[in-house]
């Protein structure tokens, strides 16, 4: 028996009612929420788990073509990692992962009530497709689209159904679901039991994967992106076509040093996706959480000049920022995964040069 109806929810005995207009955005009711449900565990614990695609799927195939394999050097290439902590009260929502697997990260995000999974999914084309100078302003963001959904958006790829990220989230909920019950894995599962209810659905990553993620969110609406030294794309104008999830659930945090940010990529992104609408530009390291209520928060701890540490300093890792042994970015995570979407910022105008932080 299940643990709750997925087809309808209430809170304080009015429904909370979710509305897909043609276009495939959502407007939520009363609440972002859902009704939370409770995990029945009898040893309530963190899980921790692993599977192939290729082994969930019998319809998976590799795309070498892409550098999109099922095997690399004679190991697997096609592992895919979840997790659920049942002894934290769950926030209904599940975070999809799109880059190489961060236990922190995802220790963390479990901490804070939320699911997390990480699928592979056809990443490597970045490098291969697309490159002629200068790129059509399409030809990157078609790839990302038909990458995470299996849709023929490109005519650079052919990456069907199975292999794009939606099929492979879905059969490993899907999976998650028979194997690890304790975790509440199916409120996830639509009421079709077809695909993902992906009004709950967190997609993250960072860099090539936060770039991906606010793609597939511009196309299927989301409960929010956040993008971790990203979105990039420069010279690519899909970041403003019509978005199906509103532009105050997309959250940004990136280091100053990073190229990406110091080429006005990362900024302009912002920009073009509307989240200047929803605050300044917020330095954590000088102002203390809500951060203004922002969606565009930046760091510029000491890297020692390294670009490289900055790009990927704003997860948790050996790069990241440290005092002590402990995180001083704890709360600026947090912020970026719970911080109530509906809670915004003051608008700001757009800023050509988005290279210097706004004066707070």
């Amino acid at each position: 028996m299940k643990q709750y109806d997925r087809r309808l929810f209430f809170r304080s005995s009015v429904a909370v009612l979710v509305v897909f207009s043609a276009a495939g955005s959502f407007l939520m009711g009363q609440s972002d929420e859902v009704e939370r449900f409770r995990f029945k565990d009898p040893q309530p614990q963190h899980y921790k788990m692993m599977a192939r695609a290729s082994d969930l799927d019998s319809r998976v195939k590799a795309h070498p073509e892409i550098g999109f394999v099922i095997q690399s050097s004679g190991k697997p290439a096609d592992i895919q990692h979840a997790s659920v902590d049942t002894r934290v009260a769950p926030r209904g929502k599940l975070m999809i992962w799109l880059m190489s697997h961060n236990t922190g990260l995802f220790d963390r995000v479990n901490s804070y009530g939320i699911h997390a999974i990480r699928v592979h999914y056809a990443n490597k084309w970045f490098s291969i497709c697309c490159q002629e100078k200068p790129v059509g302003e399409h030809c990157r963001g078609n790839i990302r689209l038909e990458a995470a959904t299996g849709r023929d958006f490109s005519q650079d790829v052919q990456i069907p159904g199975p292999d794009g990220m939606m099929e492979r989230a879905f059969q490993f909920v899907s999976w998650l679901d028979r194997e690890n019950p304790q975790g509440g894995w199916d409120y996830f599962i639509d009421a079709s039991g077809k695909g993902l209810r992906w009004q709950d659905i967190i997609l993250a990553g960072s860099s090539h994967g936060s770039t991906t993620a606010a793609r597939f969110a511009k196309y299927q609406a989301v409960s929010r992106v956040v993008a971790l030294c990203g979105p990039r794309d420069q010279y690519q104008t899909w970041q403003s076509l019509p978005s199906a999830t509103p532009a105050n659930r997309f959250f940004g945090f990136s280091h100053v040093l990073d190229s990406g940010w110091v080429a006005d990529h990362y900024c302009r992104s912002w920009e073009l996706l509307g989240m200047h609408r929803f605050g300044p530009i917020v330095n954590v390291d000088k102002v203390k959480a809500p951060y203004l209520n922002t969606r565009r928060l930046v760091t510029d701890f000491d890297v020692n000049g390294d670009a490289k540490r900055a790009h990927s300093s704003v997860q948790p890792g050996r790069s990241a920022y440290k005092i002590k042994g402990k995180y001083p970015h704890e709360a600026v995570w947090r912020y970026l995964f719970t911080h109530p979407v509906d809670v915004v910022g003051k608008a700001t105008s757009t800023d050509p040069s988005c290279i210097k932080i706004q004066k707070q």
